[in-house]
């Protein structure tokens, strides 16, 4: 079994790539077969596997999310009552909820079984820079 935590410097709302530094945790443990999990310390981000081809991917995400829920100052978001930390904080909580704060990913023969265009992201939804952690543990 192996741990670390990893973090992820984000500079706003979008998607980090941080597939180079999971598969290097991975090689680097040395472990031929198991599951890598991915879980992030915080509940206003998020991570995916998402394509890591072509980014109007996630731009498009990214402007979906932001369609779907708004800043809380935006009219349609007059029910929310947490404001105490901006008018992105409750909808980032509600993005978080909406996608996960924790990933499983197969590793077979030292590698992470992801597919051609698999890239694992976090998910910054709030507007701020932060400095976000990720757990990583291999078993």
């Amino acid at each position: 079994m192996r741990q670390t935590i990893l973090t992820v410097p984000t500079s706003g709302p979008g998607l980090y790539e941080f597939t180079g530094e999971a598969a290097r945790f991975v090689r680097e443990a040395g472990v031929k077969a198991g599951l890598l999990t991915l879980f992030v310390r915080h509940t206003s981000c998020s991570l995916l596997i998402q394509e890591n081809a072509d980014p109007d991917v996630r731009r498009d995400l990214d402007t979906f999310f932001n369609r779907l829920v708004p800043p809380s100052d935006d009219k349609s978001m007059g029910w929310i009552t947490h404001r105490l930390e901006g008018p992105d904080d409750m909808p980032a909580h509600i993005k978080a909820a909406l996608t996960q704060t924790s990933i499983g990913i197969p590793v077979m023969e030292g590698e992470m079984m992801l597919g051609t265009w698999q890239g694992i992201y976090l998910f910054e939804h709030r507007t701020h820079p932060h400095r976000r952690e990720v757990v990583l543990h291999l078993a």
